[in-house]
């Protein structure tokens, strides 16, 4: 069985199947920017790209994943000399705070950008409410996604 990992192709052993995604990212694959928060798919912290959707890979077998892309926090930056624009948002937003939970909401927020390039703020609420922050940065995420989607159409504003 075999999967793209951060543009990759990977093997995954029959014994791996049922896994979760999460371990065998961290474990198998070193992969630790992807993070345990919950284990039941509600607090968003574990949030990759399986074929650029969205989802929790502490509930996602790896089987799930077999012939399809799996992008982490590692592998969405388009190289290694340039940020994803919500990477750059981020920073020039200074908007971690303890920084658990910005992998998984930065990885929300690059799938919300492909499927809404200019997303409104009902559009942002609705998906990044899935994401959850003990540190309550919200309004810095949502300025951060709004600055994104500037960086991404060209905008230097």
């Amino acid at each position: 069985m075999e999967l793209q990992l951060n543009q990759q192709t990977v093997a995954l052993s029959t014994e791996q199947h049922s896994h979760p995604l999460l371990w065998w990212l961290r474990e198998e694959r070193g992969l630790t920017g992807t993070r345990f928060g919950c284990g039941q798919g509600v607090c968003g912290a574990c949030t990759v790209h399986l074929d650029d959707q969205a989802v929790r890979a502490c509930i996602t077998p790896c089987n799930a994943a077999a012939g399809h892309r799996v992008t982490t926090i590692e592998g969405l930056a388009p190289s290694a000399e340039a940020l994803h624009p919500v990477q750059q948002a981020w920073l020039e937003l200074a908007v971690a705070q303890c920084g658990y939970c910005q992998s998984g909401q930065i990885m929300g927020a690059a799938a919300l950008l492909a499927r809404h390039p200019q997303p409104s703020d009902a559009q942002i609420d609705e998906v990044m409410a899935g994401h959850l922050c003990r540190c309550g940065s919200y309004e810095r995420i949502r300025a951060a996604i709004h600055r994104a989607a500037q960086i991404e159409a060209g905008s230097a504003r």
